[in-house]
């Protein structure tokens, strides 16, 4: 955030979005530490497909959440309360409360119950609070230690890998390798990427080098596939299989309605006889310390 001049105070915004988790999940399918909405997130840069969701990334998502908010700041002529309450409301829902109240600050336009709903009218106060709290944390009676940054090595995948074959070359459980890349939805390393970058625990990076070049290309992800014949459709073998349609076409990155071709191979998105580690989905201040806050 100081990077792109930001205030750093913004950083503790997922205080209130997620706690931090980066696969907090609200009921209205926001996700990530900035609570992204899948649309808000492609927006911004973040991908999203049925093998992995950025919003889930920490880093990306952070990236990401410093555009948008740089946007709204625009948006707003300057204006961080404005800004904020979009973030949460969205743009739109603030641009019409402005134009239908003639009102063009935070604090007058919630003065009243009328123009914008009680979770963003209650969200900027939530938000500074949190802001001068964790500024000054002993002023509140909390005593933060500081957590270490996780320690990680990153390897270049050429190809779609099994995350059980990472772990097990990396000596570690999955779940392991899953918690430092949480924007991993599957089993597997995306389909059709071939340079992604894995994050492995500290160490382990030249283990999972060379165990990758000496398995064979075909065992690095043994994928359930099946093989189209004439007269089948997407939704004929989605039905055979017992998968959904959705995710048998987006598991190939293909439309609903794509016409099949006889010969053409399909992934099934199924995994062939893992499981997956559990995800953990979740879901006014002093005057004078919130004019400070964002200054």
């Amino acid at each position: 955030f100081r990077a792109e001049g930001l205030p750093v105070d913004l950083a503790y915004v997922p205080l209130i979005e997620s706690a931090f988790k980066p696969n907090a999940l609200s009921r209205a399918k926001a996700k990530g530490i900035w609570q992204f909405m899948q649309g808000t997130g492609l927006e911004n840069g973040l991908k999203h497909d049925w093998y992995i969701d950025e919003r889930s990334d920490p880093e990306k998502a952070t990236y990401a959440a410093a555009k948008y908010l740089k946007t709204l700041h625009k948006m707003f002529d300057g204006d961080w309360h404005l800004a904020l309450a979009s973030y949460n409301g969205g743009p739109g829902r603030v641009q019409r409360a402005m134009n239908r109240s003639g009102r063009k600050d935070f604090w007058s336009l919630t003065a009243t119950t009328r123009y914008l709903p009680r979770e963003t009218r209650d969200y900027v106060p939530l938000i500074l609070a949190a802001m001068i709290i964790a500024r000054n944390p002993a002023q509140y009676g909390m005593n933060i230690e500081p957590q270490p940054s996780p320690d990680y090595d990153v390897v270049m995948l050429p190809s779609a890998v099994d995350l059980r074959r990472i772990a097990e070359w990396a000596g570690t459980p999955v779940q392991a390798i899953q918690e430092l890349n949480p924007a991993l939805r599957r089993w597997t390393t995306p389909l059709r990427a071939t340079d992604y970058e894995l994050k492995v625990p500290n160490g382990t990076a030249d283990l999972v080098r060379t165990a990758l070049l000496e398995t064979p290309a075909e065992e690095l992800a043994p994928l359930n596939r099946h093989t189209v014949k004439k007269g089948e459709t997407l939704l004929s073998i989605a039905r055979k299989l017992k998968v959904s349609r959705a995710d048998l076409a987006e598991a190939n990155y293909l439309k609903t309605t794509a016409k099949l071709q006889t010969g053409q191979q399909l992934i099934i998105p199924r995994a062939p006889t893992l499981l997956l580690a559990a995800r953990t989905d979740a879901p006014g201040p002093d005057a004078e310390q919130a004019d400070a806050v964002l200054a």
